[in-house]
């Protein structure tokens, strides 16, 4: 059994985990030749988007409920986070080195995104949306907060049509791992700022688009 420690030290190597389904208990390694990954502060946000985060009712928390959120990304026709791997992300933020960004519409779950933290490194394993714009609206305000907190690499794994729509962008392997070492010689931390409010969040993507 794989432990929170050995799934760091994966992490630090370029390589992440991932299951074949939520049935089966195995794991196995991936360090894909392309890597998917968005400028740190860099998301791209579309104009009905900011329309959409202007007109109010959005917020966000940071580490409201971890496990709720893991548990969300799970819950789908084909997932690739079974239940040790749930544990181990469990186990990861319990040690302060997996977060997780809630987004509330109206004071409801509207989604989220989760992600593993080392050094200045934010590893993005899986977003989800419980209304329309949820995972975007978490993408806005996770890539906010990882600028805030000194993060220099937000690492998406894999570059799928709605991450390249938002600022994703995919870079060779070893790119990737040159990114990953520099960032993992820096220092950052999650919980070293508050996430502004949705009208705080409006004005900083608009002054610097």
């Amino acid at each position: 059994m794989l432990s929170a420690s050995q799934l760091l030290a994966g992490y630090a190597r370029g390589v992440f985990p991932m299951a074949e389904s939520a049935g089966d208990p195995r794991l196995f390694w991936f360090d894909p030749p392309r890597r998917g990954v968005i400028p740190v502060g860099g998301v791209h946000a579309s104009r009905s988007l900011l329309r959409e985060l202007r007109r109010g009712g959005w917020s966000a928390r940071r580490d409201g409920n971890f496990d709720a959120v893991v548990a969300a990304c799970a819950d789908r026709d084909v997932t690739w986070i079974n239940a040790p791997l749930a544990r181990l992300y469990s186990d990861l933020h319990r040690t302060g080195h997996a977060h997780a960004i809630t987004v509330l519409y109206e004071g409801d779950f509207a989604g989220g995104l989760f992600g593993v933290t080392l050094g200045s490194a934010f590893f993005g394993e899986s977003m989800v949306s419980m209304r329309p714009n949820g995972s975007k609206m978490a993408l806005l305000w996770t890539s906010s907060h990882l600028a805030r907190c000194g993060f220099t690499l937000f690492d998406t794994q894999f570059l799928t049509p709605h991450l390249a729509r938002m600022g994703g962008i995919e870079i060779p392997r070893d790119r990737y791992h040159e990114g990953l070492a520099r960032a993992l010689r820096l220092k950052a931390d999650f919980r070293a700022a508050e996430l502004p409010d949705a009208d705080q969040l409006w004005q900083e993507i608009t002054q610097t688009s």
